[in-house]
């Protein structure tokens, strides 16, 4: 079986998880985070090289202030024990997103995990924190922007290898595989420039629920799909 070698999941569904169990929606998102070691160990074990989980989008600032609160704390949290996971586990931990907007100390908590996990060559995590594509995008077009004005970038020189370095993701591989949970069919401003060759696999089963059976079964639909560049096999 063919292994993706980049997978990007959008980790949707921990609150109704929580409410079909009679349960607060933060009760998900704790569970959610806790299924993110989980499917980060299935991921390696299966030879994933890359993972990359949309975590909270620049669109989620506009739910409940509470809700917010609490998953921003969790974030916080999950962060400070993600050094000692990703030691443990040989894994490469990087953020992708505005940090501009997260506080002074959540910012110094990514600056000392990505520091600490550098050096690991295992599984590569990209965690989506505070990310939208199109700013992304636009936070991409400004920093090119300053760059033609100070002479350091040539207009012929603009390729779209040129962009994509300039993006969040600059120096990672497309995914192969996107995967979104708990039945919704759509990408939520989730990587769309990286995704434009992706397969797409969407789950009724929500994030918590989603181990390693339900990845190794998005991996055996990714093996059985005709993949096509401009008509032409891949193989």
């Amino acid at each position: 079986m063919k292994i993706p070698q980049h997978i990007a999941i959008i980790l949707d569904g921990n609150g109704r998880w929580a409410k079909a169990k009679g349960m607060p929606r933060n009760y998900g998102h704790t569970a959610g985070a806790k299924n993110v070691e989980t499917v980060c160990r299935a991921a390696y074990d299966l030879g994933v090289k890359y993972l990359t989980m949309y975590a909270f989008s620049t669109e989620n600032w506009n739910r409940p202030s509470q809700e917010v609160e609490a998953l921003m704390k969790l974030l916080e949290n999950y962060l400070k024990n993600c050094i000692r996971t990703a030691d443990k586990n040989n894994m490469r931990v990087r953020i992708i997103g505005d940090m501009t907007r997260l506080n002074g100390r959540f910012q110094e908590q990514i600056a000392a995990l990505e520091e600490a996990s550098a050096k690991n060559d295992g599984l590569q995590l990209q965690i989506a924190i505070n990310y939208g594509s199109r700013d992304e995008m636009v936070r991409a077009m400004r920093r090119m922007a300053k760059d033609l004005r100070a002479g350091t970038l040539a207009e012929e020189q603009i390729t779209e290898s040129v962009f994509a370095g300039y993006l969040d993701t600059a120096g990672i591989p497309d995914p192969d595989l996107l995967i979104r949970t708990s039945g919704e069919l759509r990408l939520s401003n989730y990587l769309m420039w990286q995704l434009a060759y992706s397969e797409f696999y969407f789950t009724e089963v929500p994030w918590p629920d989603f181990g390693r059976e339900e990845l190794e079964k998005a991996i055996e639909a990714y093996n059985s799909r005709d993949r096509r560049f401009g008509g032409i096999d891949e193989t």
